[in-house]
């Protein structure tokens, strides 16, 4: 108790230079602590629109993940009606579970006949009420990401959602009354090739008239319906109508110009037509994201048991962006963590360098006195210590007060996977073990950086300490 009143009376000494150290240890731990809870929101707000968009978990067929891309249709999972409903019945999976759900992935061509545009498109087809469902899911509280309501029906079939560049392309910007979607103005393919485009345009309008009672009678009365082109499972070509119900702007471009969302029921009739339908994959949305290694394990023994050749992909498997992106800002936090402990070591060695010196007459008082070497190294790395101490907890109260000074305020961004901005958050609450680490990190360095200085002063006797008298 002695040795710590008297290493508060020393630091206290100097009020100038132990102030310059303090400041220097609380602004560093504040700065790491801040970009710690800033990271974690990427962190968060990456994760919820992965699951929103993929769940956390999805079931395919053996070998798809490597290979099925190229044909989802070929692989399929058969029967995955009753797969699905296996998974939905196990008591396990049902009590971790938010949603269940199949999906059908699948690409083509789509087209616009009223003004000979096309271009090849790649979409998935999903319940619509349990996609919005999917989209409820906010764990962290970071929001909805994207199209919270998909506008669609589980039992209307005509409906779907495209990118907005998809639209753009297709020149149905006018139609939909979109807003910051230009309009071409220069010629269209059919003025310069009119040959070869309006002989596809024909090709599509026919495909488009076949078994629909009444040709383009039975197609619905609006600007804003395409055409859809698929081979089916079989090889054939079938195609289908699209109305374009929603529009939703896609975090990439080569995704914007691209996708395309619908019920599940029109895209198994696209590719499968009057065959058996089945489906790409079945996803899985949990309740909670620490329960994913378990609800995978459930799974995996569930198909074992009943000789099922599926496989389980998580969110970060299906979305290789996310590691991409945590392990970015993860090397970021480390790099810019490394930086501050370099200048805190440097700060407080410095400081105590300079009390050594100052006290060198004391040290040699205290020595004669008899007390001993260890005595003196012990004083000085106590007095690093409570700097370190001292530094760290304001430095971790300041973060606080920034935190709710940015959460607070208007400040918006637009972080990863988002194209829209959102309002900046930084969850210190998120980042406890961050936090904490940042403390117990400044705690340590501060000690470490007292050793050299606690040497020296160690070192020194009587007669060392007269020389400076």
């Amino acid at each position: 108790m002695l040795t710590l009143k008297i290493a508060l009376r020393n630091i206290y000494r100097n009020t100038r230079r132990s102030t310059t150290t303090l400041s220097t240890i609380a602004l560093g731990a504040a700065a790491v602590s801040l970009f710690g809870a800033f990271i974690t929101y990427i962190e968060y707000g990456v994760q919820t629109g992965a699951i929103q968009q993929t769940g956390h978990l999805q079931v395919f067929r053996n070998g798809y993940f490597d290979f099925g891309t190229a044909s989802p249709s070929e692989w399929g999972i058969e029967n995955y009606r009753a797969v699905l409903q296996l998974i939905q019945q196990d008591p396990e999976i049902k009590s971790l579970s938010a949603v269940i759900t199949p999906i059908q992935s699948l690409a083509g061509i789509v087209g616009n006949s009223d003004n000979n545009t096309s271009k090849t498109f790649f979409g998935v087809g999903f319940v619509p009420s349990e996609r919005d469902r999917m989209k409820e899911w906010n764990e962290y509280g970071t929001g909805s990401q994207g199209l919270k309501h998909s506008g669609l029906t589980d039992d209307d079939l005509s409906g779907g959602i495209t990118g907005i560049g998809l639209v753009r392309i297709l020149g149905l910007c006018t139609q939909l009354h979109l807003n910051q979607c230009p309009t071409p103005t220069a010629p269209t393919l059919a003025e310069v090739h009119d040959p070869p485009v309006t002989a596809r345009a024909v090709s599509l309008t026919e495909l488009a008239e076949r078994d629909k009672p009444g040709g383009n009678a039975a197609r619905k009365n609006s600007e804003s319906t395409v055409d859809l082109l698929a081979a089916t499972a079989g090889g054939a070509p079938n195609i289908v109508s699209l109305q374009i119900e929603r529009v939703e702007m896609q975090s990439m471009k080569e995704l914007d110009d691209n996708y395309i969302g619908m019920n599940i029921g029109l895209a198994q009739n696209l590719i499968y037509g009057r065959g058996d339908h089945k489906a790409t994959g079945i996803v899985v949305q949990l309740k909670r994201t620490e329960d994913l290694q378990s609800a995978r394990a459930r799974l995996l023994h569930l198909f074992k048991e009943h000789d099922l050749h599926l496989e389980v992909r998580d969110f970060t498997e299906l979305n290789p962006q996310y590691n991409q992106i945590i392990g970015l800002f993860g090397s970021i936090f480390s790099f810019v963590s490394v930086i501050i402990g370099i200048v805190v070591v440097f700060t407080v060695s410095n400081a105590m360098s300079m009390s050594v010196v100052e006290r060198t007459g004391e040290i040699g008082t205290i020595r004669a006195m008899g007390v001993r070497r260890k005595g003196i190294r012990r004083q000085f790395l106590v007095e690093g210590s409570l700097l370190g101490l001292i530094g760290a907890t304001f430095g971790i109260l300041l973060a606080y007060v920034a935190a709710f000074g940015v959460n607070h305020s208007a400040i918006t961004w637009t972080p990863p996977g988002r194209v829209a901005p959102v309002p900046l958050i930084l969850y210190m609450t998120g980042a406890y073990w961050l936090i904490g680490l940042t403390w117990l990190g400044l705690l340590l360095i501060s000690s470490f950086a007292a050793v050299i200085p606690a040497n020296r002063a160690g070192r020194m006797t009587v007669v060392d300490a007269l020389r400076h008298v």
